[in-house]
């Protein structure tokens, strides 16, 4: 099979979607075509990608030409939807649940589209949004840290505090790995840290891990209602495989929190779970200021740190990546029953039940499409 690795052209989106070091495991029996310049935000440079066995193209369009499976980083830009071919294999972050003309495109041109995403195995683990989600779990507390900064028309407070100065609050929603990532960082950091969640076996877990340096919380209105007003920091942090994310913050609970306090919604890549979040930001103007309070709904955070955010990524892809490679798509599902959780479109229908309500468009069984 061709492999294909495109540049990345979202804003400031320095990841690549393989390293040198996989690209050496696919090139043992399948053929590699990387863009030249790809891995340069990532730290690697077109000459270890050739002395592991890639060939390098010029262009996008060279590598969307020649290529049966595109594998990538983030869902295809407007300005790459013309480069899928028809009957495409593409395999990334797809986030399809908020990508209504995306999805269109690929329905449209019968491409077989499998999410980094909802790939889920049989205890319920997401394993190639695990390394994405420590990532921007701990990176969610150093921006809070640095927009509560007054240059940032933050509230001034030094997160962790100082001996006879209290530390921020930090409210986490969500209880899963972005969520537990941003409690480790917090409450390193020294700050009052607060989990909420509906799961309580989630809540039980970072109990353990925590013990008395964190408060949990079950999530409800009520709840959340009181706990929102009294925080210096509020991380968004749910995950609902394959579906939009819940709006579970109002827009008067947000007019309700002090001013200066931040919002970092790491659930925007879903939707979001603030509703004052009306808009995506980017790595380059990445919060906005409403009601006094500061918001933080930049897509893409680990494209911050593009070095460590691909190879760990790279390290759970692979084994992917080859599988498909090897055996095609199909017989690739049939042996691992996570990938046909991923598989979001194929022969021009959605193949994903969240991706299909979200947009409330038809949803068709895999097993009714192939028979098995």
């Amino acid at each position: 099979m061709i492999i294909g690795v495109p540049k990345e052209i979202k804003n400031m989106e320095d990841r690549v979607a393989i390293t040198p070091f996989g690209v050496k495991e696919l090139a043992v029996s399948h053929r590699v075509i990387v863009q030249k310049s790809a891995g340069t935000g990532s730290g690697f440079s077109d000459e270890e990608y050739k002395n592991a066995g890639a060939m390098i193209a010029e262009t996008a369009d060279d590598v969307y030409s020649l290529s049966d499976m595109i594998v990538k980083v983030k869902e295809p830009q407007p300005a790459e939807y013309n480069l899928l071919r028809k009957n495409q294999i593409l395999f990334t972050y797809l986030h399809l649940a908020v990508e209504e003309a995306l999805t269109n495109i690929l329905l449209e041109k019968k491409i077989t589209a499998i999410a980094y995403e909802t790939i889920q195995k049989e205890n319920g683990e997401l394993p190639l949004l695990v390394p994405m989600s420590e990532v921007a779990g701990k990176m969610s507390v150093q921006i809070a840290a640095n927009l509560l900064e007054n240059r940032n028309h933050g509230s001034g407070i030094l997160l962790g505090g100082i001996p006879g100065v209290s530390p921020a609050k930090v409210l986490i929603i969500g209880a899963g790995n972005v969520g537990i990532n941003a409690a480790k960082i917090a409450i390193g950091m020294g700050a009052d840290v607060s989990i909420a969640d509906i799961d309580l076996s989630k809540l039980r877990a970072a109990d353990n891990i925590f013990g008395s340096r964190i408060k949990t919380y079950i999530s409800n209105f009520s709840t959340l209602e009181k706990l929102v007003k009294n925080t210096d920091v509020l991380i968004g942090a749910v995950l609902i495989p394959g579906y939009r994310a819940p709006r579970i913050i109002t827009e008067n609970m947000v007019k309700s929190m002090k001013k200066g306090s931040v919002i970092v919604d790491v659930s925007i890549d879903q939707g979001g779970i603030v509703e004052t979040i009306d808009r995506i930001t980017t790595i380059e103007n990445p919060y906005y200021e409403k009601y006094g309070i500061i918001h933080y709904s930049v897509a893409n955070i680990p494209g911050s740190v593009a070095r460590t955010s691909t190879v760990a990524l790279t390290n759970e892809t692979i084994k992917y990546i080859r599988k498909i490679a090897d055996n095609g798509v199909i017989n690739a599902v049939k042996q691992d029953k996570s990938l046909e959780k991923g598989l979001n479109t194929y022969q021009g229908k959605i193949t994903n039940k969240g991706v299909a309500k979200a947009l409330n468009l038809d949803y068709s069984e895999l097993t009714s499409i192939i028979g098995f």
